[in-house]
């Protein structure tokens, strides 16, 4: 199988990993499913810290500073509204704005843990370490395609909001005078090109010989090592120690 350049978010990526923490792709999907289904789960809740913490880790070995001080940041500031907002000011609006703000908090912390696989991993890479893992094919293409996805809607997202600002039907006091309307101007051009980037993502999926039966060859086969060894312990660690505390 010919290889495909990369795109400058992909190279970027890639790049970073090299640098700093270097985790095999198998490891990463797996730190992702685990917190996922541990911190989302009833009764989750006492997870959430141990998440926080591995997610920082995670962003400090990338290299991502900003993130690993916006990531706990932006949780205390959740926390706040979910635990410690309501006993300053018991309401019922309060409540309702408390327990969403407790949902949001928990995708906070499966979030940090899950941008270290976007930022730092190519679909080419994870195809190749789900392959690796004997995942099935459906699977494997729609996590490769799904990768390579959220981050250009993200992109699309932004493109459409400076868009709207050009032409003065923007931000938040267009929201209020006209919200309706504001919501009309922003999601129409978002799945345009939505519909758009999931015809290019398909194409290029067939050119990477992504949905045929024959088995392509990695350039780069994935290999675990020893810091995936030592992610692997610390997150048990950090779920020992909420265990037991």
């Amino acid at each position: 199988m010919t290889s495909t350049p990369l795109t400058l978010p992909e190279r970027a990526g890639t790049v970073r990993a090299r640098r700093a923490l270097r985790l095999d792709p198998r490891t990463k999907a797996l730190l992702v499913l685990v917190t996922s289904l541990v911190v989302m789960a009833p009764g989750g809740a006492p997870f959430i810290p141990g998440a926080l913490v591995l997610g920082t880790l995670l962003a400090l070995g990338e290299g991502a500073w900003a993130r690993a001080l916006a990531l706990p940041l932006t949780a205390t500031a959740i926390a706040a509204v979910a635990y410690l907002l309501p006993l300053a000011m018991p309401h019922p609006v309060i409540g309702i704005a408390a327990t969403l703000a407790a949902f949001v908090l928990r995708f906070a912390a499966v979030g940090g843990v899950a941008l270290h696989l976007i930022r730092t991993t190519t679909p080419t890479e994870l195809t190749a370490a789900l392959r690796a893992a004997h995942i099935p094919r459906a699977i494997t293409v729609s996590a490769a395609v799904m990768l390579r996805f959220l981050p250009t809607i993200v992109t699309e997202a932004r493109a459409v909001h400076d868009a709207m600002r050009l032409r003065g039907i923007g931000g938040w006091s267009g929201m209020l005078r006209h919200p309706a309307l504001s919501i009309e101007h922003f999601t129409v051009p978002l799945i345009a090109s939505s519909l758009r980037v999931a015809e290019d993502l398909s194409a290029s999926a067939l050119l990477r010989g992504l949905g045929s039966t024959a088995r392509p060859t990695a350039m780069h086969p994935p290999r675990l090592s020893a810091t995936d060894l030592a992610a692997v312990l610390v997150a048990a660690a950090l779920a020992t120690a909420t265990v037991l505390w």
